[in-house]
């Protein structure tokens, strides 16, 4: 039998993530009470208090969690033969108790966001599909505007978390003067502890929604950390999605005072709209491919090489399955398919774009 205190417990936690799920269901009112509402201050709390703490407090969050859970697991199994009846049921119930308590927590310190409008919409950004021919375009247009700020670009030393924390709190500030979405408060950034098992398995970054930390990897090639770690610190202001981090993470890098933000920006965006041309127009692909600069180029081979050198046999198999992908469908399914964030790029750039064309 149950005992009273576990029942009312596990009630408890499944009465309040029934609850938190049907709220989530209506992205207005989580818009307007909670992302807008009461999360920029959960989110520059959190910041706050992260930010006494020189390292990643979330990697340690996450692994003690880990570890308890498994402990928990494993000496369950151990002694469930010497268990009584009841306690069988008990052990399984608390578990799921703690499950749900983490799910509570996640959904309140950050998942709620999940839910909330797109946030094209609150940046009046359309969504207004393109052609072939306007992604090509498009590719023109990024592919010209990369090379001419890789030419500008300063030859910037290694960045240290520090810097990178600083330049990009100074380019969200910038931002904040056009749109309120931009505040930044309380900066915190940190660097993953283990860069090198992130790097293993093929992660930039990430935001750790129980500390409010937004973590770099720090083993990325220089060209590319000012763009990542604003597309980071998007998350942290309540961006869930990863296409809508990357929106913000681009108008903030590439609005930046900072030449070497404006590229890694640019540079990111063209990677994205190269990998759909590919896809819709082979032939242009390689004529864009064919047009830009030595140097960036040479930026597009160190970042493959990075990747190849902490996970090479998975990035050649994704680059063999890509190729099958192409001439199996000889390209048809991919004129179907988009990208969010090209199509935010186009209806960004779309009306001077035009005005060229």
């Amino acid at each position: 039998m149950f005992k009273p205190s576990s029942y009312r417990s596990i009630l408890v936690s499944i009465s309040i993530s029934v609850l938190i799920f049907i709220f989530g269901l209506f992205s207005a009112l989580v818009q307007k009470y909670y992302s807008t509402g009461v999360y920029p201050y959960i989110s520059s709390s959190l910041r706050f208090i992260s930010a006494i703490f020189p390292f990643a407090i979330g990697d340690i969050v996450y692994a003690v969690l880990i570890g308890f859970v498994l402990y928990k697991i494993i000496r369950f199994i151990k002694k469930r033969k010497t268990l009584k009846r009841e306690h069988r049921i008990i052990v399984p119930v608390q578990i799921l108790n703690f499950f749900l308590i983490l799910y509570i927590i996640f959904k309140l310190v950050w998942g709620l966001n999940y839910s909330r409008p797109s946030i094209s919409e609150e940046l009046g950004i359309g969504n207004e599909k393109y052609t072939v021919k306007e992604l090509v375009l498009l590719g023109d247009y990024f592919a010209k505007k990369t090379n001419d700020l890789k030419f500008k670009q300063t030859k910037a030393s290694a960045y240290s978390i520090k810097d990178l924390e600083t330049n990009s709190a100074k380019a969200y500030t910038l931002m904040e003067k056009k749109n309120p979405l931009f505040s930044y408060p309380n900066p915190c950034l940190k660097s993953v502890l283990i860069p090198w098992i992130v790097s293993k398995v093929g992660i930039e970054g990430y935001y750790a929604p129980l500390s409010g930390e937004a973590n770099m990897n720090m083993n990325l090639p220089e060209f590319v950390k000012p763009y990542v770690s604003c597309h980071e610190i998007a998350h942290q202001l309540g961006i869930a999605y990863e296409d809508e981090a990357n929106l913000l993470g681009y108008l903030t890098a590439s609005n930046s005072s900072d030449v070497n933000y404006k590229y890694s920006a640019n540079y990111e965006m063209l990677r994205y709209i190269l990998f759909e041309i590919r896809m819709k127009s082979p032939e242009d692909y390689k004529r864009l491919h064919d047009t830009l600069s030595p140097s960036v180029l040479a930026d597009f081979k160190t970042e493959k090489e990075f990747w190849r050198k902490y996970n090479g046999e998975m990035f050649a198999y994704m680059d063999a399955a890509f190729d099958r992908f192409l001439k199996l469908n000889n390209q048809k399914k991919g004129i179907d398919s988009y990208q969010d964030i090209v199509i935010w790029l186009w209806n960004i750039h779309k009306d001077e774009l035009k005005v060229k064309g």
